[in-house]
């Protein structure tokens, strides 16, 4: 029994077709049909990017790279200025733990100059006596305020920074 036939659905007449080919003969044909596929036409501007659009995309990956370039910039501007202080701090440090082991009483000024990588480091030393007193107003003798300063330049911008300490010698 065929597709064609009236008794092939119990009763309910069907008729099929290829919409491409509307032939009585090829209806009933054992042969496969390939359907016929639409020839697809791109349209240029539907597919392609045209060379407005590849230019803007160049602009904005451009003003990239310079956003992360100054970005970069930034960051090693500041680990150099990091490591100037760490380098000002150290010798702040070590002038102080100086004037602290020294038996003596410290100067009461002196000024010393330290070359670095980064510059050179002047660094100022103020001794004064510390006016202290007990709760009962008894004056604490033989304490000392001791004052470093160290000034250098940062591209040509002074900077500083200071430290105070108390320093006890008896006599």
């Amino acid at each position: 029994m065929r597709q064609g036939d009236p008794q092939w659905n119990d009763g309910a007449t069907e008729k099929w077709g290829n919409e491409i080919f509307n032939i009585e003969a090829l209806q009933h044909s054992n042969t496969p049909i390939m359907p016929a596929r639409p020839v697809r036409r791109r349209s240029k501007s539907k597919y392609a990017f045209a060379l407005y659009e590849v230019l803007l995309g160049v602009a904005i990956f451009a003003l990239g790279v310079i956003a992360l370039g100054r970005a970069v910039q930034n960051c090693l501007n500041a680990s150099t200025i990091s490591a100037e202080e760490n380098v000002v701090r150290q010798i702040l440090s070590d002038r102080m733990a100086q004037v602290q082991a020294a038996p003596v009483v410290p100067e009461a000024e002196k000024e010393f100059k330290v070359r670095t990588s980064y510059g050179r480091v002047i660094l100022t030393q103020k001794t004064a006596p510390a006016a202290l007193t007990e709760p009962d107003n008894t004056i604490i003798n033989g304490i000392n305020l001791v004052t470093l300063t160290a000034r250098w330049e940062h591209a040509g911008v002074p900077q500083s920074k200071q430290i105070q300490f108390y320093v006890y010698r008896s006599g």
